[in-house]
């Protein structure tokens, strides 16, 4: 399973499916958050986990980490965090009489940004450049991240004393929000008797190589998504533009990060093709938390969840295009 050969997309579904099967194995009675997390990964897209404490957002990370064969770091974000902290420093080293850059958690594959609203927006931006470019610039030195590079960050979203609500061009930067929310009691009886007195974590094994992940990666284009299902996405962005409920719309980047999350998406379902579907399961995840409001929406109960699956009732659904040609995986 470790060899280095290319990858087809049959024998990729297969590493991918068994990627899945572990992670589920541990992050119990989530299939659906396992699957957007493993399509954001595959569409090299960032993840904001943004839920209640104790929901396993931080299992889910390490166990992503683990099973993908990556480099995992953890920073815990606190309001004295400093820029540096995350990027690194240059240094000078008395023995050689140079400076020498001295990395920092940020150069790895899946980085762990725990609560990342708890510190402060200066400190908050170190992680631009990093996500969008892949690169972070020290003493105007650029130094490129290993690939592949996946940011985790999570969130309280009840806690907001001492915290500093991330800026929406931040917010932007992520691909998908994605919440995992309690279990229902049967699942977390199952939780309860397999993590309760046993690493669960600790004992996981690789089901996958740095190498075969980013052929895996380079794999997603290759599926099929229809002029009319591209169409679609744009008109739900253009809708977002023109409505009076919106004080900031979506932007180009949420159309490209949608076309990209429904390919990986549609890969990991077993299928060639992008469906309507697989765009509809996508819209909170990759829209909502770039969505904004107007305050007097807001104060009405009505949050971009909601405002986003009723515009999906007012757009019309492609009819079926011609994937007879495109056979699943």
């Amino acid at each position: 399973m470790q060899n280095e050969t290319k990858l087809d997309l049959a024998t990729a579904a297969k590493l991918m499916q068994g990627t899945k099967e572990q992670i589920e194995s541990v992050v119990i009675g989530k299939s659906e958050a396992v699957q957007l997390a493993l399509a954001a990964f595959l569409a090299k897209g960032h993840i904001l986990l943004d839920d209640v404490p104790g929901t396993g957002k931080t299992t889910l990370a390490k166990t992503i980490a683990i099973t993908l064969g990556c480099d995992f770091k953890r920073i815990q974000f606190t309001p004295d965090l400093m820029p540096s902290d995350i990027t690194g420093i240059n240094f000078y080293n008395p023995q050689s009489g140079e400076f020498e850059f001295r990395p920092g958690p940020v150069l790895t594959n899946v980085l762990l940004a725990d609560e990342i609203n708890r510190t402060t927006p200066r400190t908050q931006s170190a992680l631009l450049e990093a996500m969008e470019e892949r690169q972070v610039t020290v003493d105007s030195i650029s130094h490129k991240l290993p690939q592949p590079f996946l940011v985790l960050a999570t969130q309280n979203p009840i806690d907001s004393e001492g915290t500093f609500p991330l800026p929406y061009a931040q917010r932007d930067r992520f691909l998908m929000t994605i919440k995992l929310g309690y279990p229902n009691l049967a699942k977390e009886a199952d939780i309860v008797s397999k993590h309760a007195f046993t690493d669960v974590v600790g004992s996981l094994t690789t089901v996958l190589n740095s190498r075969q992940l980013l052929q895996l990666q380079e794999l997603i284009p290759s599926i099929y998504l229809s002029d009319a299902l591209v169409q679609y996405i744009l008109e739900i962005v253009a809708y977002t533009r023109n409505h009076e409920a919106v004080e900031l719309a979506l932007s180009p980047r949420a159309s490209i990060g949608m076309a990209r999350a429904s390919k990986a998406l549609a890969f990991l379902q077993g299928r060639t093709y992008v469906l309507p579907d697989d765009i509809k399961l996508l819209v909170n995840p990759v829209f909502a938390h770039r969505l904004k409001l107007k305050k007097s929406e807001e104060y009405k109960g009505l949050c971009a969840e909601e405002f986003l699956q009723g515009l999906l009732t007012k757009i019309p659904v492609p009819l079926k295009g011609n994937y007879e040609t495109y056979e699943k995986i």
